[in-house]
């Protein structure tokens, strides 16, 4: 095999702000940086960013303008001049309890048009708001937890157990056979002609090419061999997943999808493949997402036509 992803092309994994995790207990700088006019919050509603006029990038304000919410950290830019934090420009985000509006759009609306700091600070915040919504209690004893660490932790002040965000590794694949043909699945909740790559969650012990080789077995019955390469990884915060992305070659071709997750697994050639997007009958994945990556590292080039 000799596929690669295109550098650069993983909307979702451009992140260069610096995070900055060690000023996270830094109760006076973080005061000194919320109260300093050149610090820039973003402001979060469930899985959604509020967003420019144009749609084009994220809001930004200053501290005072902020709205209440969980305030939440995210890291600072050593690019844009110093502020009163003499590190740089701090960025947070607020993360309101309020539904989004129309000025508020997800990663699937956005994530191919930010620049790379804001793509990075959108999967970044997103996570982080997706987790909050979902660790209000302890899962040890059940008390309200506490929001500590400038939101990338939280706390619960009855048994003292700490909770911390965690993302879930999952495999994504782009098997090929002997005639190097693709093989591609549709889900059953899909219309007809959606297609996309394998994936699916790592099991506790499971090793991420024994997670490759199950998940393909499970849904498709091909089987896959001892080629297995890493291609590049993004993440999906949607709620919490990071997609580890691989190239493997089957060993046994035979298709027998499992009739739950898989309705429809076929093998591809790239004339195939461009004669069915062409003639509008197949929808490729999104372009902001890796199984599109991964496909078009396969086929060579660019391709028209998505979700």
């Amino acid at each position: 095999m000799a596929y690669s992803i295109a550098s650069g092309s993983l909307a979702l994994s451009r992140s260069v702000l610096d995070r900055a995790a060690d000023r996270r207990r830094d109760e006076e700088w973080l005061a000194k940086a919320w109260a300093d006019p050149a610090t820039q919050v973003a402001v979060v509603a469930k899985d959604k960013l509020q967003m420019t006029p144009d749609r084009t990038a994220v809001r930004f304000l200053q501290p005072g303008e902020a709205p209440e919410g969980i305030k939440v950290f995210l890291g600072i830019d050593r690019e844009a001049g110093a502020g009163q934090t003499a590190d740089g420009r701090a960025v947070f985000a607020v993360l309101v309890s309020t539904e989004a509006d129309e000025s508020y759009a997800g990663l699937r609306e956005i994530g191919g048009v930010l620049v790379d700091r804001e793509a990075g600070i959108a999967v970044n915040v997103i996570g982080l708001s997706n987790w909050h919504a979902v660790h209000t209690h302890c899962a040890n004893c059940g008390e309200h937890t506490e929001v500590i660490e400038a939101g990338h932790v939280r706390h619960c002040p009855a048994c003292g157990l700490s909770h911390f965000p965690r993302s879930d590794p999952a495999i994504i694949v782009l098997v090929t056979d002997d005639e190097d043909r693709a093989l591609l699945g549709r889900n059953g909740a899909w219309p007809e002609g959606r297609y996309s790559t394998l994936a699916g969650f790592v099991e506790p012990g499971e090793s991420l090419e024994a997670a490759v080789r199950r998940e393909v077995f499970e849904e498709t019955g091909v089987v896959v061999g001892t080629e297995i390469e890493y291609a590049g990884s993004q993440p999906w915060p949607l709620p919490s997943s990071l997609m580890l992305g691989f190239y493997a070659k089957a060993s046994r071709f035979d298709i027998e999808v499992d009739a739950d997750e898989i309705a429809e697994a076929k093998w591809f050639t790239r004339e195939d493949l461009r004669a069915l997007v062409e003639a509008g009958t197949m929808a490729l994945p999104g372009n902001i997402s890796i199984s599109r990556r991964l496909i078009e590292g396969w086929y060579g080039e660019e391709l028209t036509g998505s979700w």
